[in-house]
């Protein structure tokens, strides 16, 4: 599955989240470690979903982006 995750830059780190998993959320110094800690993050959140017999959620946040004027 491949789940949307939300990048913010903020003083001096970065922090993620995936809108489809809420509470799925992690934060690191640079982009890569943005990126790897939030993999994590899925696995944990998804490994936690399956031990309490709850549904994994299907992937339906959309990505694009738009021109603005």
């Amino acid at each position: 599955m491949r789940y949307v995750m939300v990048i913010e830059k903020l003083e001096s780190n970065y922090s993620a989240y995936v809108p489809d998993l809420p509470g799925c959320v992690a934060t690191g110094a640079t982009l890569g470690e943005i990126e790897q800690q939030i993999k994590e993050a899925i696995a944990f959140h998804l490994d936690g979903l399956r031990e309490e017999g709850l549904p994994i959620p299907e992937p339906t946040t959309l990505c694009e982006y738009v021109e603005a004027c």
